[in-house]
């Protein structure tokens, strides 16, 4: 296994980029430690499958390098840089058997029939596919397909890096949770360094141990799915991630203090910030009282998803969503919101700027 490192990266399609706007991807400056369990997570066209490609030699960068354990593979092709890929939909052979597919890329590489053997009982093993190892694979359904295209990439004990190109697109959403749990198992258990790029919020943080999350190009927070959930270092991170995503609140910075719907806020600490700023706090940390302190709103509506109820009140012309346990007003009652100070944020320009600190009005 490897340890990943991009030094200075950018790419652009274009062949004389004048400026920002022209590269794919932004400076990027980024490790990724031997053994780890990591993943690329942004929307469509944020840049995740052109650095992957990068990565994987299909694409050499406009500038920067990759070094993997400190050598420079930049312009290796792709069957130089020892590396397994696993794409959106699976690469198998129908005419083959599983125990064949499972074998094809240790063989291929003239590997010892008990080598081969060996290596495709352990994986089999591992995706609970032993009793499939005789049954072609055009007789598989889409779910086991995708296991074998999984340990086709697993297979070899020498590679480098494992991706994950959307691999769990074309299954079906009942299926998806069973998938994930077992990648998540299999990483525990070969300890190869694995990189799993999708837009799925859920497959990113359940499958990684860091989170790299992307938009148009750049990235924009590196961290533990606990860190991009409780302090998004910005704003998009915390609309991006979360369901609801992180209310982001216009607000007002006057002495130090930050204004929203004509009430102060208190922070979770200082933010030497004056003029326009953005409040992101998360629903989890919204409260509801039908009377008292607290900022003047009417519910627009609650919906009930069965473990919590999530509710969309207006203050002024601004929605703003908090998730409650238990009873939940109705649409059209007037409430006063809460904001729990040690978890409400400020941003500048859509990056955090406030510090942890005693709280500050």
């Amino acid at each position: 296994m490897a340890q990943i490192k991009l030094s200075g990266l950018r790419h652009s399609y274009r062949p004389d980029p004048q400026g920002e706007a022209d590269y794919a991807l932004k400076k990027i400056d980024l490790t990724w430690e031997d053994g780890g369990a990591y993943a690329l997570l942004g929307p469509s066209g944020c840049g995740k499958s052109t650095l992957l490609n990068i990565i994987s030699g299909l694409l050499v960068p406009s500038e920067g390098k990759i070094l993997f354990n400190d050598q420079d593979v930049t312009s290796l092709a792709p069957a130089k840089r020892n590396i397994a890929q696993v794409f959106q939909f699976p690469v198998i052979y129908d005419t083959m058997t599983v125990y064949d597919n499972l074998a094809f890329p240790l063989r291929n590489r003239g590997r010892d029939e008990d080598v081969v053997e060996r290596r495709v009982t352990a994986i089999a093993e591992m995706l609970e596919v032993t009793e499939m190892l005789k049954t072609r694979a055009s007789n598989l359904s889409p779910d086991n397909k995708q296991k074998i295209s999984m340990g086709r990439g697993l297979v070899r004990e020498d590679v480098n890096v494992v991706m994950f190109d959307e691999p769990l697109t074309v299954i079906d959403p009942h299926l998806k949770w069973k998938l994930r749990s077992k990648l998540k198992e299999l990483h525990q258990r070969v300890r190869a360094t694995m990189i799993y790029v999708t837009h799925d919020q859920t497959e990113a943080l359940t499958f990684a141990d860091q989170v790299v999350v992307m938009q148009d190009g750049e990235v924009v927070q590196i961290g533990t799915p606990v860190e991009l959930f409780e302090r998004p270092a910005h704003t998009f991170v915390g609309h991006f991630i979360g369901s609801p995503g992180m209310n982001v609140l216009p607000c007002e910075m006057k002495d130090g203090a930050a204004f929203f719907g004509g009430e102060r806020v208190v922070l979770e600490g200082p933010a030497e910030v004056g003029g326009a700023a953005e409040i992101g706090i998360r629903p989890e940390f919204v409260s509801l009282s039908s009377n008292g302190t607290g900022i003047a709103a009417r519910v627009r509506k609650v919906a009930d998803i069965g473990r919590h109820k999530v509710v969309e009140a207006i203050v002024h012309d601004t929605r703003v969503h908090a998730i409650l346990e238990g009873e939940a007003p109705n649409a059209g009652d007037a409430v006063r919101l809460d904001f729990k100070p040690s978890q409400t944020r400020l941003y500048k320009d859509g990056w955090l700027t406030s510090r942890p600190g005693e709280g500050t009005r």
